[in-house]
């Protein structure tokens, strides 16, 4: 079956479909977001609608459609892609660009006057819903958030996920919930509020040692959770909890509700209720139940930061994960180099194999996101997935970028790693030498407490700028301990907004990963995790360094050493001394073997 055929054909129908719709509501615009209730980056299939409606399957992506036009915005990653699925569908692909309007800015630019811009409340930003809303002002234009149009029109939409909701447990577990509600609370009376809107996954999972699997790859339930001076409520799908579970919650004082009873319990909030909201990671729809005397008090929510923070005690356990994922990843290295010209090969092969060697590793729960296995052409597209309808052999001359991670009961890994195929040509070589000199540039970098993470962009990016190389995407996000893979509210990258809550902090697990893509060709990145840890203090205050916390040997057939300078091998060669040290004692046979290899000094003594 012609698998782009059948995109031609039903997504012009359903837009055509969603544009009748439109035409009785009076809309003259609708605004479709990649989000949920939750504001989550994975979504589950009931809240997919971009993806459904635009026939494009990037994780990432705003579609606003019109009676004339279609188009959806994308970044770099996705373009390669966007442009490949958006094909026949009467979609344009609208390529962020910095300094180039968004999807927001588009729709104030572009409606007509007095005319309806439609967005379904339940999946918008209270902060998005506000500029919007203020942007429009312009052209006497509405903003309308209480339709669900795609609601009318989308047949067989997928239902809610039912999956249980389990306890995050010690030692894993090293605080207890009634320990993080107390800490909770207390940054509550330093706000002067009486109570606590959350409704993002992992703060909920986090602040109260639950897990779940309702969202692909995110150890996460769906729930909201209102929390007060003595009261703490959690609104989660009925036989979500069973009795075991609900009975050991309301001991430590939370009372479990249904899910859809949310709206219920902030419509009865006292008028003279004080509620601390993070208008970034709340939907407008969900705030439309409370009384309009409620004062909201806004903020980052509490949770994110104390969640990004790890302890001391969390750590021992991160690094324990280091290493247990550090020798399931030499397992599949040694089976890849046996293999590779003795059978046959592909992408998906690579997951497969990776995915095993994981399995068998203790703690393992599950991958952190899909396995980006990418062969040369493949690898220019960072968010590329191959599939079984669509993938490479991995033979020939070139290029393997692998990307991927795990859950583990005591942490959560993101690594990515460059083979070499055959023989890399010279360029190849130049670009992951290149991209390797950003990433130790970073990782050996030492820096003032508190500052903004987005600052830190530039040192990574130094190396690759210098011979006028650049890359789209961001360096570095946070990390989480057995929770999302994504998380903030550090983000290592120089498009993002600088704002206080960005600041680095001691505890924090970010990745710095740096890339270079070359469309139709191939592409490299290089990824390790860093812990932010304390450096000292000097006459110019607190300074921070790095703490690289993946273990795993970087392939150093895909370099040219002329290219690097002394400390930078000096840099290579102690991470490998430590990779080595650190995993020996986990492998056996020709994992060992290979171990020793690929962790052999580059420098002779």
């Amino acid at each position: 079956m012609n698998v782009q055929n059948t995109i031609e054909q039903s997504v012009p129908e359903r837009l055509m479909r969603v544009r009748q719709v439109m035409a009785r509501e009076g809309v003259d615009a609708l605004l479709v977001p990649s989000a949920d209730p939750h504001l989550s980056e994975y979504l589950p299939g009931y809240w997919q609608g971009r993806r459904w409606l635009s026939g494009f399957d990037g994780s990432v992506g705003t579609l606003v459609v019109t009676a004339d036009f279609a188009g959806l915005w994308a970044d770099s990653r996705y373009w390669e892609q966007a442009e490949n699925e958006l094909t026949g569908s009467g979609i344009a692909l609208m390529k962020l660009l910095p300094g180039k309007p968004g999807a927001l800015e588009w729709l104030a630019e572009n409606i007509r006057a007095n005319g309806a811009v439609a967005v379904d409340g339940a999946v918008m930003a209270l902060s998005q819903a506000r500029l919007l809303e203020q942007s429009l002002k312009s052209r006497q234009a509405r903003l309308i958030t209480d339709l669900d149009l795609l609601g009318e029109v989308w047949e067989a939409r997928p239902t809610l996920p039912d999956n249980p909701v389990y306890q995050h447990l010690p030692p894993h577990a090293t605080v207890s919930r009634a320990g993080k509600l107390g800490q909770l609370r207390a940054k509550l009376q330093e706000r002067g509020a009486d109570w606590h809107f959350i409704a993002t996954l992992d703060d909920i999972a986090w602040l109260f040692n639950l897990r779940g699997s309702d969202v692909s790859y995110n150890p996460v339930f769906l729930a909201f959770a209102l929390i007060g001076m003595d009261q703490a409520f959690l609104f989660v799908g009925a036989g979500k909890v069973d009795e075991h579970l609900r009975h050991v919650l309301e001991t430590d004082g939370i009372e479990v509700r249904d899910y859809s009873a949310v709206h219920d319990a902030l419509s009865g909030l006292a008028p003279s209720s004080r509620l601390l909201i993070d208008p970034a990671r709340v939907t407008s729809g969900l705030l439309k139940a409370l009384d309009e005397r409620v004062q909201l008090v806004e903020g980052l929510n509490p949770t994110t930061l104390s969640k990004s923070c790890k302890s001391e005690d969390e750590l021992v356990h991160v690094r324990q994960v280091m290493e247990q994922d550090g020798a399931a990843l030499c397992e599949f290295f040694a089976w890849l180099e046996t293999h590779m010209g003795q059978e046959t090969i592909t992408e998906l092969t690579v997951d497969e194999q990776l995915r095993a060697a994981r399995a068998r590793r203790p703690g393992f729960v599950s991958l952190s996101f899909a396995t980006i296995a990418a062969f040369n052409g493949n690898g220019a597209m960072p968010h590329y997935r191959a599939t079984e309808k669509s993938h490479a052999i991995i033979e020939g001359d070139g290029l393997l970028l692998i990307d991927s991670g795990g859950q583990y009961l005591g942490g959560t890994t993101d690594i990515t790693r460059m083979v070499p195929i055959g023989t890399p040509s010279l360029e190849q070589k130049q670009d992951c030498t290149r991209v390797l000199k950003g990433m130790i540039a970073l990782s050996r970098a030492r820096f003032p407490r508190g500052i903004l993470s987005p600052l830190l962009d530039a040192i990574a990016r130094a190396p690759i700028w210098a011979d006028q190389v650049d890359y789209g995407h961001g360096t570095g996000h946070g990390v989480g301990y057995f929770m999302n893979v994504h998380e903030g509210p550090q983000v290592i990258a120089y498009q993002a907004v600088t704002a206080p809550h960005t600041a680095m902090q001691e505890g924090m697990i970010s990745s710095i990963e740096p890339g270079t893509y070359r469309p139709g060709a191939w592409g490299v990145r290089i990824e390790n995790l860093v812990a932010t840890r304390a450096l000292g203090r000097s006459a110019f205050g607190d300074f921070l360094h790095f703490e690289t916390l993946t273990l795993c040997p970087i392939d150093t057939r895909c370099l040219l050493p002329d290219m690097l300078t002394k400390e930078e091998l000096d840099w290579l060669d102690q991470y490998h001394a430590l990779v080595s040290e650190r995993l020996a004692p986990l492998l056996q046979g020709a994992a060992l073997d290979w171990l020793r290899m690929r962790t052999a000094p580059m420098q002779v003594v």
